[in-house]
Order: C-alpha cells, then sequence, then structure tokens
C-alpha cells in the first residue's frame, strides 16, 4: 500500500520514522511529510503552542501538498493524534483514498462527509484525556453515517501517545499490539486489490 503518515505535535521525532520504517519493512511505500519544518519536542505544551502557531489552515494546506503527487495512487492515510485529525480530513475528501489509519487521534467530520465503504481502524487508550468515551461514541456514529466501515482498539491504562518510546505516555505492550492489528489491517486492504 501507499500510505501517508503525518506526525503528532510532537512533530517528525524518531518514533515517527521508526514506524515509517516498520512500515517499509511489511513492503508498505511510506511518506511522512514534516509539517513543523524540523521542529520537535517532548512537550505537549509546546506542540500545541507550535501547531497554533502555524495555524490550522496552513497545516492543511501543507498536507495536501505533501499528498497531492501521490493521491492518484489511492493512499492509505495514516496518523499519529493531530497527525490523525489530518488524515482524517483528507482521506475523507480524498475519493481515491483506500484507507484510514488512526493511532490516538481522531476529528471532527463536516455534516455532508460522504465515503463508499472507506476502511477506517483507530487505536486509543483507555481513557484518553483527548478521545473521551462520549466523543468516540458521537465520532463513531458520525463515522458510520458517512459510510466508513470502522474498527476501534482500545488500550486500557496506556498512555495517550503510547506508541512513542521516547514519550511518557509509551506502552510497549499496547504498541506491539497495535501493530500486530495496523498491519494486518493494511494487509487486508492490500487483498482488495
Amino acid at each position: 500500500m501507499d500510505i501517508m503518515l503525518f506526525h503528532s505535535v510532537h512533530g517528525k521525532r524518531p518514533a515517527v520514522d521508526a514506524a515509517a520504517d516498520r512500515l517499509r519493512a511489511a513492503g508498505h511505500q511510506v511518506w511522512v511529510p514534516d509539517l513543523f519544518d524540523g521542529w520537535t519536542t517532548g512537550s505537549v505544551e509546546e506542540g500545541m503552542a507550535r501547531k497554533d502557531g502555524i495555524g490550522s489552515d496552513e497545516l492543511l494546506k501543507r498536507a495536501v501538498l505533501a499528498a497531492a503527487p501521490y493521491s492518484e495512487r489511492g493512499l492509505v492515510y495514516a496518523g499519529f493524534s493531530f497527525g490523525a485529525s489530518v488524515a482524517q480530513t483528507l482521506a475523507l475528501g480524498d475519493e481515491k483514498a483506500r484507507g484510514l489509519l488512526l493511532l490516538h487521534g481522531t476529528s471532527d467530520l463536516a455534516p455532508n462527509a460522504s465515503v463508499d465503504a472507506l476502511p477506517v481502524q483507530l487505536h486509543v487508550a483507555e481513557p484518553d484525556p483527548f478521545e473521551t468515551d462520549d466523543w468516540l461514541s458521537a465520532w463513531y456514529l458520525q463515522m458510520r453515517r458517512a459510510g466508513a466501515e470502522v474498527e476501534v482498539y482500545r488500550y486500557r491504562g496506556a498512555g495517550h501517545v503510547y506508541t512513542d518510546p521516547e514519550l511518557p505516555d509509551w506502552d510497549a505492550e499496547a504498541a506491539e499490539r497495535t501493530w500486530a492489528i495496523a498491519l494486518d489491517f493494511l494487509d487486508g486492504l492490500g487483498e482488495e486489490d
């Protein structure tokens, strides 16, 4: 599969590159745009300030420009936390999208969002301060109404961005389970060809 992978508010950290390498080792072609121009942090607060300083419109523009050269191939959009919200926005707006892999995050849906049986897989901590149970229930129903085929996996006791070994949220067991399930999901998308 051709995968466009977006980083979290922590920036394009080593864990993002390691995730891309893991996907490549499984036979996928992966692009990892740097929406923050090389800037990284271990702090959520600094990352949110950076995101807000650049602005949502500019970040979305950067993401669209990064994906545009490859979108004709039928991309799988993927992302971590904030990057998952970017991936969701692009996937719902790209009629050729092949799938959506969300790690640690979701986003609002436009009221008129509509897809044709888009495969979606979400991996999120339980509980997660950024993805509350009420929010996830509403998000799931909206995605289903939009036409997506949604799978949700929860990881009790894991921190928000639990797949990054350099962050306090790190949970090795949850991370390995996530990657095993996600790789099966991606393999299944390839079988649909």
